[in-house]
């Protein structure tokens, strides 16, 4: 999610009348937006974290602008056995981000927490990170904030994501056990109202479609990135907190701090899977 302060993108121009932050649509809109920003701020505008051990982040904002590009292939497919990334597109969606580095629109090293407290504190007018850190949001006494949809950049919608899921374990069951694991995953997904006003977008359907959760702000406000979420390539090594994304990842965080370039990082990337690649699935 792209979360905003408020106060710095209104002084920054970029709120509308309802102070909601105004579409941003395309490359240049973005940049302009970026640009308008660091002039209030005298600097950063925006915070990807990447130093710290974090390497979900830059692999999250990659993937979702690789994503928006036409002509995007998946990074790897069958099952984890070939490396299928277009390789001209993902470096040149990299260099991109390179860019704001260079020009100061975009952190070169921030962790996780710091990151985060730029845009609380006001000395970034955003933050890209989960829909889970609503809550911190929520925490910071005298911080006006607004969250939405990552804007198009590139030619289409697309945001990275992930699901939580209920996971049945295999083993015998009576029909009587069977039944007691069910009803606990239906009262669960009943209160997905909780789950809501903690950031995530509901996908049991009720609650999705309620007037409840239309009202709740700003969490309804980005509830159209279920449209266009893209997921990680299904693999055995791969998914949150995965090889994969580590892997991925940290070379993504050195490409943000300007320690490699794009071509390298994608390099070292395509050597570090290559033992993953080879290997044959053990689940």
């Amino acid at each position: 999610m792209l979360f905003f302060n408020s106060e710095v993108c209104r002084k920054a121009g970029l709120l509308g009348a309802d102070g909601d932050l105004k579409e941003l649509q395309g490359l240049e809109d973005f940049e302009a937006a970026l640009k308008a920003i660091s002039a209030v701020t005298g600097g950063t505008a925006i915070t990807v974290a990447n130093v710290g051990g974090e390497t979900a982040t830059p692999w999250r904002l990659s993937w979702t602008l690789y994503n928006q590009r036409q002509g995007a292939t998946p990074f790897i497919s069958g099952g984890g056995t070939k490396l299928t990334v277009d390789e001209d597109l993902f470096v040149d969606t990299v260099t991109r981000i390179q860019s704001w580095v260079r020009k100061g629109w975009l952190n070169k090293g921030l962790d996780y927490a710091t990151a985060q407290t730029y845009m609380f504190t006001g000395k970034a007018g955003m933050y890209l990170q989960g829909e889970w850190e609503i809550s911190t949001a929520q925490s910071v006494k005298g911080l006006h904030f607004g969250m939405t949809r990552i804007p198009t950049v590139y030619d289409r919608p697309a945001a990275q994501a992930d699901s939580h899921c209920f996971i049945i374990p295999r083993k015998k069951r009576t029909d009587e056990q069977r039944h007691q694991v069910m009803l606990f995953i239906k009262k669960m997904l009943e209160q997905s109202m909780t789950w809501a006003e903690g950031g995530h977008i509901p996908a049991y359907q009720p609650v999705a479609r309620s007037t409840a959760y239309r009202d709740l702000s700003p969490q309804s406000n980005y509830s159209s990135a279920a449209d266009v979420a893209v997921y990680d390539d299904p693999t055995w090594y791969g998914g949150s907190g995965s090889t994969f994304e580590n892997i991925v990842g940290a070379q993504l965080g050195l490409a943000q701090q300007l320690s490699v370039t794009p071509q390298r990082a994608l390099t070292v990337i395509k050597q570090q899977l290559r033992v993953y690649l080879d290997t044959e699935s053990p689940l």
